[in-house]
């Protein structure tokens, strides 16, 4: 995607609400437009960072990323590998747990169990073993680091 496009417009429009103005505005907001290049560019990959976690958030399988390719982002779905086979028939619910629950995540935790046609206990073990699965390359929503172009 070209973010250039969106940041030149950005840009004049800014320059047309200065225009409004007097003079003195207009000056002032060509000044703010020749410095905030960088500072478009970045709040915009940005915003496609987090719309990138919020996709990936969203997909039962498999992630988004935003990848860098020259001046303009890219974004990436990144295909998680297979999870792992489901346990032995002898290792299946083999393990007991006593969980005291708050009245309201019970009632959650019962309503989605019913959205998806399965008991409250299968789908917490379903939750929980989603949760403790490694996700490669997830560990937040920023990226830091130097770039050079």
């Amino acid at each position: 995607m070209r973010i250039q496009i969106y940041v030149e417009a950005l840009k004049d429009d800014l320059s047309a609400a200065a225009a409004a103005g007097d003079e003195q505005v207009a000056n002032a907001a060509a000044r703010l437009v020749a410095v905030l290049d960088p500072a478009l560019r970045l709040r915009l990959l940005d915003l496609l960072g987090e719309a990138a976690r919020e996709l990936g958030d969203a997909l039962p399988e498999g992630r988004v990323e935003v990848r860098l390719t020259g001046p303009d982002p890219e974004l990436v779905y990144i295909e998680d590998a297979p999870s792992a086979a489901p346990p032995a028939a002898d290792d299946a619910f083999s393990a007991r747990i006593t969980l005291r629950l708050p009245d309201g995540l019970k009632a959650g935790i019962e309503a989605a169990a019913a959205r998806e046609g399965v008991s409250a206990n299968s789908w917490i073990v379903s939750a929980l073993g989603r949760a403790v699965q490694p996700r490669r390359g997830k560990v937040g929503n920023r990226l830091t680091g130097f770039g050079q172009s």
